[in-house]
């Protein structure tokens, strides 16, 4: 359980970080760069400590982030529309070491606000479950 703490924790940390240049309303290039940085590793610690809740919590184990967005789903976690948002959520993710095109940068960091209401709820539905 503690190792699931430590990650929750480090998750939670991660989005912090995202929060802080995803609503930002006219970004520099370098900001907008640097918020998908963070969007990128936001969304690693998220659903890696999904897939640890998934383990110790669930009892369900899962590979990949897709696998892990679909089994929380069926632990009641997400609901339809957010693992819509979410697995939309991992395909931006794969997309991001694409960056350098500029007008996938501009489209990635569009949903960043929405990716990061996805992963806030997906951390704080972990977090009350644990302690219910």
């Amino acid at each position: 359980m503690d190792r699931l703490r430590q990650r929750l924790s480090v998750a939670d940390r991660a989005v912090a970080t995202l929060r802080e240049l995803a609503l930002c309303p006219t970004p520099s290039r370098i900001e907008r760069d640097a918020a998908i940085q963070r969007f990128e590793y936001s969304f690693e610690a998220t659903w890696k400590a999904a897939q640890r809740f998934l383990a110790l919590i669930e009892g369900v184990e899962t590979g990949a982030p897709k696998s892990t967005i679909r089994a929380c789903r069926q632990a009641g976690l997400f609901s339809v529309l957010q693992t819509e948002h979410a697995l939309a959520m991992a395909d931006d993710r794969n997309l991001t070491a694409h960056t350098y095109n500029e007008r996938l940068a501009e489209a990635i960091f569009a949903r960043l606000p929405q990716h990061l209401t996805t992963l806030e709820s997906w951390l704080g539905t972990m977090r009350s479950r644990m302690s219910a």
